[in-house]
């Protein structure tokens, strides 16, 4: 392999509300020569296939047939001629409503497993907010034009916002507003009613239940509702009462004005001029949106991807790389799936080692999590120079405040965001009695509350493909 440049095979999969679908990206990495690491970036990302997008199959309301789900997928990748060995990022985005089934967790473990050896798995409405912005061509178009851009993508049961600014996610929202919270067939009979559309006819006064008939009239009424909702939150804040129990998230934070809206997702693709007939109200809200538009103050822009803006955000943007001077243990086995992000603030300006383990310690209670009883990734800012014995402090105090962990022989997993990772794990290993079982990474950007994968090690073990997702399921 090239030590200078790496292509990875990428897959995103979206088992959404309405549709499920797939697409398979080739991301192109090549060194940073400004990194203090010579960390690799993604300089290019191309779409190699687009899947067929099917109706997300139902055993019922409640149920999503994993079953055919998965071999749907098992097809797509046979159609696209891809072994999923070769899959080394991605992600599965179990979105809208479907987050909400019974067995999302189980669609989730399972096309994980299948989908190739480094998949992330995610339901997150913040995290889905940032794939839609990026995977409808949003960011990017933020960037180039030097515009703030509020991008809405409208699914079968949600939308996600985000606002883009300078090639840059600044803030993220999502709401119950979709095209399939309410199913109606041709013939005019419901055949399903999810909660959000329950809570529109109660406040407008309508008592459908599944397997009866509704006029157009009233279908109209609650596309209506829904439409002027949305246009109240994506010019925001959320003031009705209605709107207000509909959020997912907070609301999205504005940071002044809006240069151009954009809409994305499968309702947007009857916005901007699609047909079709989805048993559902997808069309007619889509009709109200567009005679409510007017109302936002700019232009509204046709994007570059609209209902497949999730899954190439997913199989294209969901990506991190570390910096090339990492240090692991050859006992750990890759992937990691699914490791908590626990921040922990270290105050350089009193490093002592009381300091460091009381910190270690109180973030894992923030978490209330017990050290020791699972795998947690600990991130730091910049607790230590690269000084040996300040190096050493941290190492020893380390040791002290893993006990557990380190006596379970549970991995540990230590993240800076500075360029340090190396010099650490040369110090635990010299200085303290943890000599297996740790993985330290860098030039990582993180928060708390974010869930991290980490894939098999590349360039001869210095760099660690690593996503970072939402684990959210059944919010409500």
């Amino acid at each position: 392999m090239d030590e200078e440049k790496i292509e990875l095979l990428s897959v995103g999969v979206d088992v959404g509300t309405s549709t499920s679908h797939l697409a398979f990206s080739n991301l192109v990495l090549e060194r940073d020569a400004k990194s203090p690491s010579k960390r690799f970036e993604i300089k290019e990302r191309s779409i190699i296939y687009k899947g067929k997008i099917i109706d997300t199959p139902l055993l019922d309301n409640d149920t999503i047939d994993v079953e055919r789900l998965s071999a749907f997928f098992e097809d797509e990748y046979k159609r696209a001629g891809i072994d999923s060995a070769d899959i080394q990022s991605g992600a599965v985005i179990v979105t809208g409503e479907t987050a909400k089934k019974d067995n999302a967790k189980q669609i989730v473990e399972a096309l994980s497993e299948e989908s190739g050896n480094f998949v992330a798995a995610t339901a997150g409405a913040n995290f889905e907010s940032l794939l839609t912005a990026m995977g409808s061509g949003a960011v990017e178009r933020s960037r180039q034009y030097k515009k703030t851009i509020l991008s809405c993508d409208i699914g079968g049961g949600t939308s996600n916002i985000a606002i883009s600014r300078n090639g840059r996610v600044l803030s993220t929202s999502c709401i119950s507003v979709g095209g399939r919270l309410l199913g109606v067939r041709p013939e005019g009979r419901i055949w399903k009613i999810d909660e959000p559309a329950m809570e529109v006819m109660r406040e407008i006064g309508l008592h459908y239940k599944i397997g009866d008939q509704i006029p157009e009239k009233d279908i109209a009424r609650i596309a209506t509702r829904f439409a002027e909702i949305l246009i109240e939150v994506m010019s925001g804040p959320a003031t009705s009462s209605l709107a207000k129990r509909l959020m997912l998230t907070d609301d999205p934070d504005f940071p002044g004005r809006i240069d151009e809206y954009m809409f994305s997702g499968g309702v947007a693709e009857l916005i901007y001029g699609g047909n079709g007939s989805y048993k559902d109200m997808g069309q007619i809200l889509a009709n109200k949106i567009n005679g409510l538009k007017s109302k936002l103050t700019a232009p509204v822009i046709e994007p570059e991807n609209k209902i497949r803006a999730t899954v190439i955000g997913a199989g294209a943007y969901s990506l991190s790389i570390s910096g090339s001077s990492g240090f692991m243990d050859n006992k750990i086995s890759f992937p990691l799936r699914n490791v908590p992000v626990i921040r922990v603030d270290i105050d350089d300006s009193q490093l002592t080692h009381d300091h460091i383990v009381s910190q270690i310690r109180q973030a894992f209670k923030r978490f209330d999590i017990n050290e020791g009883e699972e795998i947690v990734a600990l991130y730091f800012n910049n607790p230590a120079r690269a000084y040996y014995p300040e190096l050493e402090l941290f190492a020893k105090s380390i040791e002290a405040a893993l006990v557990n962990s380190i006596h379970n022989k549970i991995p540990i997993i230590l993240i800076f965001e500075k360029d340090i990772a190396c010099g650490v794990g040369n110090v635990i290993r010299r200085e303290t009695g943890l000599k297996t079982n740790l993985l330290a990474l860098d030039e990582l950007i993180l928060k708390e509350g974010d869930w991290i994968d980490i894939g098999e090690p590349l360039v001869n073990g210095q760099v660690f493909p690593v996503t970072v997702k939402s684990l959210i399921f059944n919010r409500n």
